[in-house]
Parts: structure tokens; C-alpha cells; sequence
């Protein structure tokens, strides 16, 4: 079973269309699938669309009144992937962002590799992403390699930032096993998020792969709530935070 793990706010003009494409995209890939959405106390029309969804879709709406951020979506998310699993060995989560900046397409890519045994499939920008991608996100994912410095360096994929990643549920299931009941994957948010998300559960993964993503900013309809300085502040605090725990295997 693949799980598709949507954070979204305020995602009311594209989450519906990102619904309908994931299920064009996954019922032509052939495999089980559930959408998980967690509508992060959107303010807009975002709660409607879902609810349009919700028969003709496998789709789990989680709701939450309580704006989360970005990293604590995800931890909600994956931790109900980790519930609905009934074969956490074989089964996946993907995490897919709301708002059409990753391509639906590229969930097929990851899964395939998890397929082909790998547990963390990370997700890397592909050269042809360039022409979308807006110059301010453009400077500071250079700069988020000076920010972390050896952190980057030493991580088990080469771009430790991205968020387009699919996890073997078995490794989420033994790195929330290793946190107390109420302890966090993550205390940051953002790119930052991502960085600590890897850095937890790689010591949980035999092997760790990439696959490439084509991010397509070009489609996103709403402004962009990326925050260069405050970013690249995060990725500064998580900078010389001990070595990457490494899995018993060598990254793919």
C-alpha cells in the first residue's frame, strides 16, 4: 500500500486538482494506494474541496484547528500511516507537497525504488527544474550548504533539504518505537524539518536511494510562503548537531 501524505493549507485551488491527478497517476502505476491529507486549520475553501473528494477518492482527511506548520504536519501524517499499515515491511509513505510544486509523476519514481529495496527514497532536483524554480529559492538552496556546512556534506543524500521523500513504514514505525509517546520527529519547519527528519530515521534504514524530481514553481498558485533568511536561520541551528547516523548499508 502506498501512502500519500498531503500537507495542506489554504491549498483550496490546487489540492482538488493535485487529488484527481494522483489518482490518474497511481491507478495507471497499477498499485494500492491511500491519499492521507491533513488540513492545517486552513482558512479558505481548502475544507470543502476535500470534502468534494472524499467518495470518489481513497482519501483520509485529518483536520486540525490548531495551525501545525509544515514539520509537524508531516510528523501527524507519517504517524497515521504508521496506524493504517497493516504490513509496515512492504508498505510506503510518500510525503507530496499541496500546492503542485512536486510533480505527481515523481511518486512512481520513489516507489520504485522501494520496490527495488531501498527504505528512504530521497528525492533530488533534476537540472530541468531550473527554469521554474524562482531565484530567491534558487540562492538560498545554495546557501543552505554553507548554513549547514559539514551537516550537508556528510548527510546520506545529496540534497538533505527536499521534502519529496518515500519511507518504508517499518522505519517510521522503530523511529516513533525509539521517541517517548509525545516526543517530536522534528522541532523545526521547513527545509529544516526535512534535515531533521532524515537525520532520525536514517539509522532506522538498511539503504537510502535518490530519485530524481522535477519541481514546477511555475504552477503554483498562490504566493510563495518561503522565507529565504528565516530558512537558512533554521538550517544554522542544526549545524554541527553530531555526525549523520549512518544504515547498516551503503546509500544507492
Amino acid at each position: 500500500m502506498i501512502y500519500v501524505c498531503i500537507p495542506a493549507h489554504n491549498e483550496a485551488a490546487t489540492v482538488g486538482v493535485l487529488l484527481w491527478k494522483l489518482r490518474r497517476v497511481l491507478g495507471e502505476f497499477g498499485r494500492d494506494y491511500k491519499l492521507l491529507v491533513l488540513d492545517d486549520a486552513s482558512t479558505d475553501d481548502t475544507a470543502d474541496v476535500l470534502a468534494r473528494y472524499r467518495r470518489s477518492l481513497p482519501l483520509t482527511v485529518i483536520r486540525s484547528e490548531e495551525r501545525l506548520g509544515y514539520g509537524r504536519s508531516v510528523e501527524r501524517l507519517l504517524r497515521e500511516a504508521v496506524e493504517l499499515a497493516p504490513y509496515p515491511k512492504r508498505d510506503c509513505a510518500v510525503v507530496l507537497q499541496g500546492d503542485f510544486t512536486e510533480r505527481p509523476e515523481d511518486v512512481v519514481g520513489l516507489v520504485k525504488a522501494i520496490e527495488g529495496g531501498a527504505d528512504i527514497v530521497a528525492g533530488t532536483l533534476a537540472p530541468e527544474s531550473g527554469s521554474s524554480v524562482p531565484r530567491p529559492i534558487r540562492l538560498a538552496r545554495r546557501f543552505a550548504r554553507l548554513a549547514l556546512g559539514r551537516t550537508w556534506r556528510d548527510a546520506p543524500v545529496s540534497d538533505p533539504v527536499s521534502g519529496l521523500r518515500a519511507y518504508r513504514v517499518i522505519v517510521l514505525k522503530k523511529a516513533f518505537r525509539d521517541l517517548p509517546m509525545d516526543g517530536p520527529l522534528s522541532r523545526s519547519d521547513g527545509w529544516a524539518a526535512n534535515v531533521e527528519l532524515l537525520r532520525l530515521l536514517a539509522p532506522h534504514a538498511r539503504r537510502i536511494a535518490e530519485a530524481p524530481l522535477e519541481l514546477r514553481y511555475d504552477l503554483q498558485v498562490r504566493p510563495s510562503r518561503f522565507q529565504a533568511w528565516r530558512t537558512l536561520v533554521s538550517l544554522t541551528r542544526l549545524r554541527g548537531g553530531g555526525a549523520w547516523p549512518r544504515p547498516d548499508a551503503e546509500a544507492a
